[in-house]
């Protein structure tokens, strides 16, 4: 008796099993958009082993039992939120007008932290005047300074923060360094990162990688840390887009000068930070660092409120885009945005919409060339749209505008490492700060104002014009946001 038929029933059997089982768990995953169940069915269906492959890899938001675990139990030995602050009722007083009170209350459902007032905060003028912000705080630090970026690189400004470092570490203070290892491997991977280890600076690797094929089997590689947090004295901290990097980013040194906004607050707002940099510490170090954060603080003078948003994937679902959501529809004046990123999901690209066509003043700045030219071709999928409803949109063509900021009818503003992209919603761990101050609002504002004049604006009638071919290439890529 000839078995092929056999065999060969047996195949197609357990082929279509395996299909069907993939699809079944594709489509009975939690928090999942409809548009990203079509598109997972319709890729395993057309190419199938391609197809799973795919989903093993990118089709969850996984991270691993064991970080999951770790970071569970590193959580629970942390204070309550609520306790975080360690201050007295003159320091918890945030006096933020009605009419923005619900913004702050999204974000206090984020991460927990209330707004907390008596900071202070400036604008930082470019990267370098940063950088120098930032080593100057770094050789006055007289207890701890702790630091963690996405991307570190060994050029001229990572080595001037690491030689910062290594000489605090000599005098007494206490250094703790975390960087991603994906986005700073260059840097872990230098002379430098082993000569800060020596100096006594404290390292640690977030989310390490390590086997690349063992890692795709526990958790998905692109999971990233991309916060940008600096803390010194439990009283300094730094927040925005800026990396630890020259501006012409000799990485992708095509696309330079890299154009950041940060700032540097000084208050009690740094013990928020301070919170999220020592949950990401502890997970990856055995370093326990949370009693920092029952030491009384001061009580600082009268300042602005502002409240940390921290989010990640093991963070409440879609709590970033509530947070950018709430923020347009709260616009009843004007609605000002910076992101080098821009692929939303229909919610977002509805309140934004939404926002124009109610008759608020609203403007979106992107970069005219941008580093992922899969971000730039579905940035594009929904100019359209926007112009159409009323949005005016800039592209950037000073080099590539990596800015992270958000400000509203002149008072209150959100500047951080987060994107309006699926990336920072779902996969990235981000950190921002949300405040109202008009007169530090007003001076992001201008700064958006110079990103505005070194834009070209995209009007309708050029976006009716492209070729049948660009349209179609814009839009099939953004048809692969509800998948990545």
């Amino acid at each position: 008796m000839n078995a092929t038929p056999w065999v060969a029933a047996l195949f197609y059997t357990l082929h279509w099993a395996i299909q069907l089982a993939f699809i079944a768990r594709g489509l009975l995953r939690p928090h999942r958009e409809p548009a990203s169940r079509i598109a997972w069915v319709v890729i395993i269906l057309a190419v199938p082993v391609l197809g799973i492959l795919a989903y093993l890899l990118f089709g969850e938001v996984n991270i691993g039992r064991r970080r999951l675990a770790r970071m569970r139990a590193v959580l629970a030995q942390m204070p309550e939120m609520a306790d975080v602050a360690g201050m007295d009722a003159a320091n918890r007083r945030a006096e933020v007008p009605e009419r923005y009170a619900h913004l702050f209350r999204v974000g206090h459902s984020i991460g927990g932290f209330e707004p907390v007032g008596g900071n202070r905060a400036r604008l930082l003028p470019d990267s370098n005047a940063t950088i120098d912000a930032l080593v100057t705080d770094i050789d006055a630090a007289r207890d701890h300074v702790h630091l963690l970026f996405y991307i570190w690189l060994p050029d001229r400004n990572g080595c001037r923060v690491a030689e910062a470092l290594k000489h605090a570490a000599a005098r007494g203070v206490t250094c703790r360094a975390m960087a991603d290892d994906l986005g700073s491997r260059l840097m872990i991977h230098s002379e430098h990162w082993s000569a800060m280890s020596q100096a006594g600076v404290r390292l640690a690797q977030a989310l390490p990688i390590g086997n690349p094929l063992r890692r795709a089997l526990t958790g998905r590689i692109d999971l990233r840390n991309h916060r940008k947090i600096v803390v010194i004295d439990d009283g300094i901290t730094y927040c925005g887009s800026q990396n630890c990097a020259d501006p012409e980013f000799r990485i992708k040194a095509k696309y330079a000068p890299w154009v950041d906004a940060m700032m540097r607050f000084e208050g009690p707002v740094a013990r928020q930070n301070q919170y999220l940099f020592a949950s990401d510490w502890m997970v990856h170090v055995d370093d326990g660092i949370d009693a920092l954060l029952r030491r009384p603080l001061p009580v600082f003078p009268p300042g602005l409120p502002a409240q940390v948003v921290g989010t990640g994937p093991t963070v409440r679902y879609s709590a970033m885009p509530e947070m950018f959501e709430a923020l347009m529809y709260t616009a009843r004046h004007e609605l000002v945005i910076s992101t080098p990123y821009y692929v939303p999901d229909e919610s977002m690209q509805g309140a934004l919409c939404a926002s124009a066509r109610r008759g608020v003043a609203t403007t979106l700045i992107v970069p005219a060339r941008n580093d992922s030219w899969v971000v730039g071709a579905a940035s594009r999928s929904y100019y359209g749209d926007l112009l159409a409803a009323g949005v005016r949109i800039f592209e950037y063509v000073g080099g590539l505008l990596h800015a992270k900021s958000l400000t509203l009818d002149g008072e209150v503003a959100l500047i951080g490492s987060a994107n309006l992209d699926r990336r920072s919603f779902e996969l990235n761990y981000e950190n921002n700060i949300l405040f109202h101050d008009p007169a530090l609002t007003a001076e992001l504002r201008q700064r958006q104002d110079r990103y505005i004049a070194a834009s070209k604006p995209v009007t309708a009638q050029a976006v009716v014009g492209w070729t049948r071919r660009r349209q179609l290439w814009n839009n099939a890529i953004a048809m692969l946001g509800p998948v990545l």
